[in-house]
Order: C-alpha cells, then sequence, then structure tokens
C-alpha cells in the first residue's frame, strides 16, 4: 500500500505501530542517536526491536522509491527536482541509520521492494507529483507521532522526534510549494 492510498494520517500511524507495536531497546536507542559505544555496552536486540526498526526502514525504503519516481517523471522544475532530490536524501540517512541498527542488534534488514504501487497514471503535472510527496510525508509524520510516546526510553523518543521533525518540514515546504498554508494547524495529528 502506497502513502497515497491511505484515506487518513491516522491510518499511516495505525500501519507502522500496527506492525510492531514495540518499544525499541537501549541497544536501539543508543544506535538511533549515533553513539555506537554506548550501544555495544547495551548488547544485542530482541526480535521485536529488530521488527520495528525494519517497519520504519521499509516506509523509508518506499520514501526513497517515490522521490526517484518523481526526479524521473520529467515533470519538476529544477528548483522543486533539487528539493525533492534532498529530501530523496533525507530518507537515504533514515534508512542507513536504521539498516545499520538492525544489523548491529543481530537482524537482517528489510531490503527495497522491487516495485511499489505509486500512482503513476496520476501523475502528470508537477502539482500531482508534489501532493503524491506531501501525502507521504504527512504519512510519516503520523507514523512518527504515534510512535514516539511509545518508547520507554527518552533517548529513543528523541531520535524518533528529530526523525518526525525533518517529515514535518518536508511536509510544510511541499505544501508551500503547493500553494498551501504550510503549517494548516496548531497541532499535527
Amino acid at each position: 500500500m502506497s502513502f497515497l492510498q491511505m484515506p487518513h494520517p491516522t491510518a499511516a500511524r495505525r500501519l507502522f505501530l500496527g506492525h510492531s507495536g514495540l518499544v525499541l531497546s537501549g541497544a536501539a536507542v543508543a544506535l538511533l542517536a549515533g553513539k555506537d559505544a554506548l550501544a555495544a555496552q547495551s548488547g544485542g536486540g530482541a526480535p521485536q526491536d529488530i521488527q520495528i526498526l525494519n517497519t520504519a526502514l521499509g516506509a523509508e525504503l518506499e520514501a526513497i522509491a517515490a522521490y526517484q519516481l518523481g526526479a524521473d517523471s520529467k515533470l519538476l522544475q529544477k528548483p522543486v527536482l533539487d528539493l525533492a532530490v534532498t529530501f530523496q536524501g533525507h530518507h537515504k540517512e533514515h534508512a542507513e541509520v536504521l539498516a545499520k541498527t538492525v544489523e548491529r542488534l543481530g537482524g537482517k534488514p528489510v531490503l527495497a521492494k522491487p516495485s511499489y504501487n505509486f500512482p503513476v497514471s496520476q501523475l502528470k503535472s508537477q502539482a500531482d507529483v508534489l501532493r503524491f510527496a506531501a501525502k507521504l510525508e504527512q504519512g510519516a509524520v503520523s507514523a512518527y507521532l504515534g510512535a514516539v510516546p511509545l518508547f520507554g526510553n527518552r533517548d529513543l523518543a528523541k531520535a524518533a522526534a528529530s526523525i518526525l521533525g525533518d517529515e514535518a518540514m518536508h511536509w510544510a515546504i511541499l505544501r508551500n510549494a503547493l500553494g498551501d498554508t504550510p503549517v494548516p494547524s496548531a497541532f499535527v495529528s
């Protein structure tokens, strides 16, 4: 299921959390926060930790593919194309950290799917591509928002909130590029 097909941000959050529903270990927290030494002291991770990390990794890999689709569409003008590639780079960074964390916890990172069910036939203009990307980022914001309070370790909550902040900025910038109010309300849901 692509993010565009999700009927509401809450559905994205439930889908993301529904695959795991578990809190990450101290080792995952340390790894996500870039604290390799602390992670090494924490030991390996539980299978549930690897599962939630792989769920997040799968979503990041889908985002990378979606931005590649937009870049390859030839529908994006130069400044917008540059922005899309920058956002794709952020998702690549998220995916790299998540994959390394899964490996360090003794798991096998999920791989990108050979193809995704993106609405290619509906992408006929730059605005269509921007709407698609904005919906994807909205789903990511919702998913991370739902995950942050579930973390027992405050360091992990901080790491997830950092990714959430990045996704929210993407969403606001894409909304602005579409001529929509960048921040439509005082609260994100």
